[in-house]
C-alpha cells in the first residue's frame, strides 16, 4: 500500500475513540473470519461437486459405539452391559436402545462401523478427525481442520464465514487446548465459533452459562463494555455501528475492506435473522429437543439454509457437564455409569432426537440431498466395561454416520466381532472420512496449497473415498 492510500491519523483516531482497542481487535478477527479469499486457481481445478454444505456433528471425547451404532446382545454382559438393542427400519440392522429416533431413519443413514485408527490419545485422536491428517504429538496443533482447508479453498458464502463452529468452544485438557485450528493455512482461515470466547477453557470447572440461544450469538453481538457512558450517551450502538460503517466507506479501498466484511456481518439482517431460534416454529423446536445438542443442531440448518458452507457443531467438553463423552465413570467425573448416563436428554438420548430431527428437517426442506451430514468423534470405547462402571478410550473400533450430501442411505458399512473390539472388514480411518467430505465438496485430495512460509501441501496426504459410501 502506498503512504497515500494509508487511512488518516485522525480517521484511526476516530475509530479507536469509538470502539477502543480491544473491541477493534475483536472486529478485525471477525472481518477476516467473513472475508477468507479462496485460492481461485485451486478453485478452477475443483471437480463438479455433490454437496452445497457440509454440518459434522463432532462429539469430541469419544462416543462410545457399543452403546449407540453397533450393539452386541449377545456377547457376555461385561461387555454389552444392561442395554438391549432394537430394530431398525432397515431389515436386520439393529441399534442401541439409546437410538430409537435414528433406528427409523436409517433408509436415510450410511452408518460406518469399521472406523479405526492407532491411538488411544485424546490429543492426537481429535487431530486426526479434525483435520484427516496422521499427526504426531508436535503436530496436533499445526494441521488445518477440514473445514479451514474448505475456507481456503471454496471461501465464505451468503455474508457467512466458511467456516463455523456452534459454539466452538470445546477445550479438551489438560491443559485447555484449542483444537479449532487451521494451522499452517494462517489464523484468517480458522473456524468463527458462534459461542465467541470461551468464559472458562478449563471445562473442569463448572460455570453458569447464557441461555443456549444467547450463548450461541455471543460472537455476533458486540461487548457489553460498549455502552452508552462511553459514548457519552449521545449514540445508539446502531448509530455507532452506522457511524463506523460510513467512515469505513470513506476510507481507501485497502483499509476499508479490513473493517467493512464486520460491520456487514453485525448489521446485515439475514445474517443475524439465521442466529434467531426463536423465528422458528415452536413445533421445530420441540421436535430437536429443549437441550444444547437440540439448539446447536437447529442453528446448523439455519445457518446452512443462509448460505453457510461447513458448520461444525461443537459438543463434546462442557462447563456444565464436563465431558460429555468421556466416560470412564471416574470418581472425578461424578457421572453415573455407563448405561446409565447414555439414557440422559443431554447424552446419547438428546443427541439421538437432535440428529433424526436434523436429518428429517433437511429432508422436509429439499435440502438434504445437497448437505452431508457427518456424524464425527475421534474413537469408540472400550467393549469391557470397567470396574467403575465405565468405557475406556478404544483406537482400534468405533461408530460414525453420515446422510445426504450425495451418500446411499439405507446401508451399513463394515462391521467389528463379537464383542466390538476391532473391525471384521477393511478399516476406515479419519483420513477416509476426510476424503469424503472433500468428495462431496469437490475438492480434490492431490489439489497443492501453500503454507505460511510458502511450501507446498497436499489438500490431503493420505486417505481414499470410503467404498459405497456415495451413489444410489
Amino acid at each position: 500500500m502506498k503512504p497515500s492510500q494509508l487511512p488518516s491519523s485522525s480517521n484511526c483516531l476516530a475509530w479507536s475513540r469509538l470502539l477502543g482497542r480491544r473491541d477493534m481487535l475483536r472486529i478485525g478477527a471477525l472481518s477476516i473470519a467473513a472475508t477468507a479469499v479462496p485460492d481461485l486457481t485451486a478453485k478452477e481445478r475443483l471437480p463438479r461437486s455433490l454437496a452445497r454444505s457440509v454440518i459434522v456433528l463432532w462429539m469430541a471425547g469419544g462416543v462410545t459405539h457399543i452403546d449407540s451404532f453397533d450393539p452386541k446382545s449377545d456377547a457376555p454382559q461385561e461387555i454389552r452391559g444392561s442395554l438391549t438393542s432394537i430394530p431398525t427400519t432397515l431389515p436386520g440392522v439393529r441399534f442401541c436402545e439409546t437410538l430409537p429416533h435414528l433406528a427409523q431413519q436409517v433408509h436415510r443413514l450410511a452408518v460406518l462401523r469399521s472406523f479405526s485408527h492407532d491411538t488411544n490419545d485424546h490429543f492426537i485422536g481429535q487431530a486426526y478427525a479434525l483435520s484427516g491428517r496422521k499427526v504426531t504429538p508436535a503436530q496436533v496443533l499445526t494441521e488445518p481442520n477440514v473445514g479451514a482447508i474448505v475456507n481456503k479453498l471454496l471461501g465464505p458464502r451468503g455474508g457467512l464465514p466458511g467456516y463455523i463452529a456452534v459454539p466452538g468452544t470445546t477445550r479438551p485438557g489438560p491443559p485447555p487446548t484449542n483444537l479449532f485450528t487451521a494451522g499452517w493455512l494462517g489464523r484468517e482461515y480458522g473456524p468463527f465459533g458462534t459461542g465467541g470466547i470461551p468464559r472458562n477453557e478449563d471445562f473442569t470447572a463448572r460455570v453458569r452459562e447464557a441461555p443456549e440461544e444467547e450463548f450461541n450469538q455471543q460472537a455476533i453481538r458486540l461487548p457489553l463494555e460498549l455502552n452508552a457512558e462511553r459514548m457519552n450517551g449521545r449514540a445508539t450502538l446502531r448509530q455507532r455501528l452506522d457511524s463506523l460503517a460510513a467512515e469505513a466507506d470513506r476510507l481507501p479501498p485497502e483499509a476499508a475492506m479490513q473493517y467493512q466484511p464486520a460491520f456487514n456481518m453485525l448489521l446485515s439482517p439475514s445474517v443475524r435473522k439465521a442466529f434467531d431460534l426463536h423465528l422458528e416454529p415452536v413445533a421445530v423446536r420441540d421436535r430437536y429437543g429443549a437441550t444444547k445438542i437440540g439448539r446447536r443442531c437447529l442453528l446448523a440448518r439455519r445457518l446452512v439454509e443462509a448460505g453457510a458452507r461447513f458448520v461444525l457443531v461443537d459438543y463434546g467438553y462442557d462447563p456444565e457437564f464436563g465431558n460429555l463423552w468421556d466416560n470412564h465413570n471416574a470418581p472425578s467425573q461424578a457421572h453415573p455409569p455407563i448405561c446409565s448416563i447414555v439414557k440422559l436428554p443431554w447424552h446419547l438420548a438428546g443427541t439421538d432426537r437432535a440428529l433424526a430431527a436434523l436429518i428429517d428437517d433437511l429432508a422436509v426442506r429439499g435440502m438434504l440431498e445437497e448437505t452431508l451430514v457427518v456424524f464425527l468423534t475421534e474413537f469408540g470405547r472400550t467393549p469391557k466395561i470397567n470396574k467403575e462402571g465405565g468405557r475406556d478410550h478404544w483406537g482400534p473400533a468405533g461408530s460414525l454416520c453420515f446422510a445426504g450430501g450425495g451418500i446411499r442411505g439405507g446401508q451399513v458399512i463394515g462391521g467389528t466381532d463379537k464383542h466390538a473390539a476391532y473391525p471384521t472388514t477393511l478399516p476406515h480411518g479419519p483420513w477416509d472420512v476426510a476424503a469424503s467430505i472433500y468428495h462431496a465438496l469437490g475438492i480434490a485430495p492431490e489439489t497443492i496449497l501453500y503454507d505460511r512460509q510458502n511450501r507446498p501441501q497436499f489438500v490431503l496426504p493420505e486417505g481414499h473415498v470410503i467404498p459405497g459410501l456415495f451413489g444410489s
